[in-house]
């Protein structure tokens, strides 16, 4: 093990068993369980809005979310020898949700509305007031994305040899376009037409954060926690979903049952999530990629995707009617 992460732990009240790499960290096996321990680079204020938050969670009976160690001083990271920061959390040896099952999506879903839920009466406090608990609105970040679809359109319009992966973009821009465009408007309107309050999202809300276990559904990695939309953490956990089961309109309709089953969503919510989802999210990140990477040789892979996207457009438009 890296001197510096046995050097951290002697900062703690924790006897090491023995310890593994995993999920960029140390997984270690301790007197006190199963525990991560990662370098750090953020604030310490940070460190201690995330472990009020979910000290207030598991006091309302939630108690699958890893929470930070503190050290034997009392404090939420530990300084290495040369000064880098390191943090300790305890953790879960389950594995990650798995998308190819339905079963567990429903489960993970409604897990998903029941963490919501009770993150809802959760109100904002003075010294949290910090750059990353306060999103940016989707509104706005739909705007930044669609000046970036327009920048990498324009690069490729003024190359006179274009290479496959270029041409596909020519040959569809205009349809994803038209559907950002769509949603940036429609997520304006809704943003204008009614004020809502702003609750706690995890943030980053993917199967890979939710870790299926015979103890139950542990949610993991809090680090992107903020006020905002909680239909956005619904979102980015459907879509992929969605994509990898071919937008299939009956299992989409089963998560959005799942979810409201626990925590009905309002018309406005609905038609949020509506905006969210017919956003082009995936060919945007596609395009972003193309444009901030190595121009002159994209994967194979890339190209298949932008290809795929098309071929789901209609499944996916079925879809989109069912929940407008």
């Amino acid at each position: 093990m890296n001197e510096k992460y046995i050097e951290v732990l002697q900062q703690y009240d924790l006897e090491l068993i023995s310890a593994r790499k995993g999920r960029g960290a140390w997984l270690c096996e301790t007197n006190q369980g199963l525990k991560l321990v990662r370098e750090y680079k953020g604030t310490m204020k940070r460190l201690e809005f995330e472990d009020q938050v979910l000290e207030i969670v598991q006091n309302s009976g939630y108690p699958l979310v890893d929470r930070y160690v503190r050290s034997k001083e009392g404090l939420l990271s530990a300084a290495a020898e040369d000064g880098t920061r390191y943090f300790v959390k305890n953790w879960f040896s389950d594995r990650e949700c798995n998308l190819k099952d339905s079963g567990e999506i429903l489960r993970a879903v409604k897990q998903m509305a029941v963490l919501h839920k009770v993150l809802r009466p959760i109100e904002f406090h003075q010294e949290w007031n910090l750059g990353s608990i306060l999103s940016e609105s989707p509104e706005k970040e739909m705007e930044r994305h669609n000046k970036e679809l327009r920048r990498a359109r324009n690069f490729i319009r003024g190359k006179r040899k274009k290479s496959e992966f270029e041409l596909c973009v020519i040959g569809n821009f205009d349809r994803f376009y038209q559907q950002a465009l769509e949603a940036t408007e429609g997520m304006g309107r809704l943003c204008s037409q009614e004020e809502t309050g702003s609750y706690l999202c995890h943030g980053d809300l993917n199967h890979h954060h939710i870790l299926m276990g015979e103890q139950g559904i542990a949610i993991i990695e809090f680090s992107k926690m903020h006020f905002g939309l909680q239909t956005e953490d619904l979102y980015h956990f459907m879509r992929k979903v969605m994509e990898k089961h071919d937008w299939d309109t009956d299992l989409g309709q089963s998560i959005m049952e799942e979810y409201e089953s626990v925590l009905p969503m309002t018309k406005w919510e609905k038609n949020c999530l509506y905006c969210l989802m017919l956003y082009p999210e995936k060919y945007w990140k596609q395009i972003n990629f193309y444009y901030n990477a190595n121009k002159a040789w994209i994967p194979e892979r890339n190209i298949t995707k932008l290809k795929n996207l098309e071929e789901q457009e209609e499944n996916k438009n079925a879809f989109l009617n069912k929940i407008r």
